[in-house]
Formats: structure tokens, sequence, C-alpha cells
């Protein structure tokens, strides 16, 4: 897995470059969302064997260097930092949550770099309950135990909850608190209506993070987007219903690509 240095920091990312990849499918980059890492993605999907997956970890997060930042916008620069410095050509962006925002933003203000857009979980609108924002700095234990309960649908039983709260409790709460505050400051609805790519929109039924009806707004707002709700599915649809997810990205590529 290779590192890059970008704005001073050593980034890790997961890059499959595949055996058989065909010219016209574009290059696929994955951003993960508040607290996560490249790991939220699904191996297979992070392996696609049509086209070039980037998956970084967010600066701070997982095994990158930096402390992360605290609102939308400077994850932005730092992507458009980090696909200028990886070369690539016009790509697919694919964002869970807060990837989600970062993807919605980097396609209002670079929208010639990409190709297609892929939202999972997301929203133009991100409202941080106050009692998340003061419970990571005051009660970090029982906040993030009452997020992987609020995160996960009815399909993930307690053995996965506990081993999914066991990897969100090694995440710096510093890193944790400033993603939800980038979250919660983030809000594209007056010009998402803008953007003018195929997308991609993907929901779990039963997500309480960004609840079904902010996904079926992106639908009506997105002009060239198509739309799917995940039945009996959480805010991590990428992991919850991850060959559903992979599936639906795939064949995306595959389309916005001929």
């Amino acid at each position: 897995m290779p590192l890059i240095t970008v704005n001073q920091q050593p980034i890790f990312y997961s890059h499959h470059p595949s055996d058989a990849v065909v010219e016209s499918h574009p290059p696929l980059v994955l951003i993960h969302g508040a607290g996560g890492t490249h790991l939220h993605w699904p191996p297979h999907l992070r392996r696609l064997p049509s086209a070039p997956v980037y998956a970084p970890d967010l600066p701070g997060h997982g095994r990158s260097g930096g402390k992360g930042y605290a609102t939308i916008g400077e994850y932005r620069e730092w992507l458009h930092e980090f696909v200028d410095a990886l070369g690539l050509p016009a790509f697919v962006l694919a964002g869970h949550s807060m990837g989600g925002a970062i993807a919605l933003d980097f396609a209002l203000a670079y929208p010639e770099r990409l190709v297609g857009l892929g939202l999972v979980g997301a929203s133009a609108r991100l409202r941080v309950a106050p009692a998340i924002l003061n419970g990571i700095q005051t009660d970090f234990a029982t906040t993030t135990a009452n997020l992987i309960e609020t995160m996960y649908g009815p399909t993930v039983d307690q053995p996965r909850r506990q081993r999914y709260l066991q990897g969100l409790r090694e995440v710096d709460p510093a890193v944790l608190y400033a993603d939800f505050c980038a979250c919660d400051g983030f809000d594209v609805s007056a010009r998402v209506g803008e953007i003018n790519l195929p997308t991609l929109i993907i929901c779990g039924q039963l997500d309480q993070m960004t609840p079904l009806k902010y996904s079926e707004r992106l639908h009506a707002q997105l002009r060239h987007s198509e739309f799917h709700a995940l039945d009996k599915t959480g805010h991590m649809a990428m992991i919850e219903q991850a060959d559903a997810t992979t599936q639906l990205l795939e064949k995306f590529l595959i389309e916005v690509g001929v």
C-alpha cells in the first residue's frame, strides 16, 4: 500500500490498478466518512477488475499523518492536491457521509475534474446533534457506543457492532470531533442543483444519521442522478450491503466510462 506526501502530510492510500483495466473506464476515488478509514469501503470494491481504484485515509485518519480538518472546504482542497499529486485524469468520485459532503463540494468547485459522482448516505446539508458534539468531548465512551447503535441497521449483530465500536474508539477524539464539526458546518443546499454530472445516490432505508428523505431530496435536485434505497440498511450501507454497493458502483463506473 503506497504513501504520498500531500500538503506536507504523509498520506496512506489503497491503490488497485487491476490487471485488465479497460481504458474507457475512468479511475474511481473513494472518500470515507467521519472517523473512518479506507477500510470502510468493501475489499472487492477497492479491487475492481475493471478500473483503477484509489481509497485514501484522510489526513489524521487510519495510517495517514496530519491532524485532520475542521471544515469540508479544507478537505475539498486537500482532495484536489491529492488527485493532482497522483496525476489522475478525469475520475469518478464517491464519498460516504462526510466523504459525500467532500464529494459534493469538490463537484461544485472542480467539475471539470470529474466524469461522475457517487454519494452514499449523503446530504447537501449535514447537521450534527449538539449531544454528539458535546459528548465526544465530555463522554467519549458513551457517545461512541450510542453512535454505533445509530449508524448500523438491524442486520448487524452485536459481535460485529462491538468490533466496529472498538475501531471507532481507536480514532483520536480530537479528529472525530473536528470531523463532526466539519459536517455540522456543511451546507450546499442552495447550490447543489448546479451540479451537472452523472450521479449515483445510494442510501439505507433505515439510515438514522442521514435519513432517506435527504437522499431523495438530492435525487430531486440533481438532474442526472439515479437513486437506490437499500432495504433493512442503516447509515453504513457499503459495510452492511457490501455486494449491492459494489455492484451499483461498478455498473455506474462502466456506464459513465462509455
